[in-house]
């Protein structure tokens, strides 16, 4: 299958900045640190349960520390769980940013059922050790929830990926990331109907700021690129997987009390049997993909990052902030898309970049200043 130059470009720097020096000295080095001093493994028993508790000395309130100095056994940072939610919520857009720019990338090489059903079934075969003996302990609780962990499998494992991975062969970047920016006001739509929670006025005012962010990111902060957007079949299919999404994180609330690792694993297989059926169908295309390093190593990308890692952290945040506040964090994909092509492609980074990361910095951080400020006045 023919490859350009540019595209093959996009792919080998991107992970050429994978792999230097801010992502993996620095957060390989704080993984490592969180294992051995944390045993970081138990990040995956309940929401954010890596993170200790400790009291503060100079306060007397709970906060959350992480990483130990190695030579006094002291904290180095305490977090709050909200506040190691929002992080845990950063990383994962920052990894789904870099999953849309390889897919992107190799659009021409892998077709998106096949590129879906390789990515889950290697998200599960990095799972499927560590899960298989939660699994069997957790097999009574599934067999209760089947229902709902087969919707949440289906929309958020098959249907996102199969839609988006569908819509980037026909759809421009700005498109794919002004519909995905629609996500979080759907999330707050879909609680309303649904679960008939009402979003209060500094979440939606949040949502409105975040979302323009965007917008500002998007058209570049002028008002007349507006006249230029034009939509066609890959939008329909991003803007199918942007509700899939959403309802998958709405609908989070109602995973059964099981092991994350359980959750992960039956999800993914989900996801993998679903795509089959659905990859068989470009059988033509798959006998021609040339197994080049590029493409290996963009499927060993989104079937570890963005898939395990980030899944994990996704599902962890929603059940320690919930699906409102988890949604909103979508809006910073555009944000990271930006920086990522700054490093990877060497695109320029414009004031617009700066505003509209002000903007959305501000629709997440309002919630949360406001929910400081009644809880301080209440006190």
């Amino acid at each position: 299958m023919r490859r350009t130059a540019k595209q093959f470009g996009e792919l080998i720097l991107f992970f050429h900045f994978i792999h230097l020096r801010l992502f993996v000295r620095r957060t390989t080095a704080i993984v490592l640190q969180a294992r051995n001093n944390f045993r970081f493994y138990y990040a995956l028993e309940k929401p954010v349960s890596f993170l200790r508790a400790r009291p503060r000395r100079d306060s007397g309130k709970a906060a959350l520390a992480f990483g130990h100095g190695l030579a006094h056994g002291e904290p180095m940072i305490r977090l709050r769980p909200q506040a190691a939610a929002y992080l845990m919520l950063a990383l994962v857009m920052l990894l789904w940013a870099g999953n849309s720019i390889v897919a992107r990338a190799i659009r021409d090489a892998i077709p998106p059922f096949t590129l879906a059903l390789l990515r889950w079934v290697g998200a599960l075969a990095l799972v499927a050790p560590f899960a298989a003996r939660r699994i069997a302990a957790d097999r009574a609780a599934i067999a209760r929830g089947w229902a709902p962990i087969l919707l949440l499998g289906l929309l958020g494992v098959a249907a996102f990926n199969a839609f988006l991975y569908s819509g980037l062969r026909h759809t421009t970047a700005s498109n794919g990331l002004l519909l995905q920016a629609a996500i979080p006001a759907l999330v707050l739509a879909i609680d309303l109907a649904v679960f008939r929670v009402r979003p209060g006025a500094t979440a939606i005012a949040g949502v409105l700021l975040s979302t323009i962010g965007v917008a500002v990111i998007i058209f570049h902060g002028r008002v007349s690129a507006l006249a230029d957007v034009a939509f066609n079949r890959g939008d329909l299919l991003v803007l199918c997987g942007v509700v899939a999404w959403s309802f998958y994180t709405a609908l989070l609330r109602l995973r059964p009390p099981v092991h994350p690792l359980s959750f992960l694993g039956v999800t993914f297989a989900i996801g993998a049997a679903t795509m089959a059926p659905l990859a068989a169908t470009e059988w033509s295309a798959i006998v021609r993909i040339r197994w080049q390093a590029e493409t290996i190593g963009a499927v060993a990308y989104v079937a570890v990052l963005p898939s395990v890692v980030a899944y994990a952290l996704f599902n962890a945040a929603v059940a320690s902030i919930g699906p409102a506040k988890s949604g909103q964090a979508i809006t910073l994909m555009p944000l990271f898309g930006a920086f990522l092509a700054a490093a990877t492609l060497g695109e320029p980074l414009h004031g617009y970049h700066l505003a509209g990361m002000a903007l959305i910095l501000a629709g997440i951080g309002s919630p949360m200043l406001a929910e400081a400020w009644s809880a301080r006045a209440c006190a």
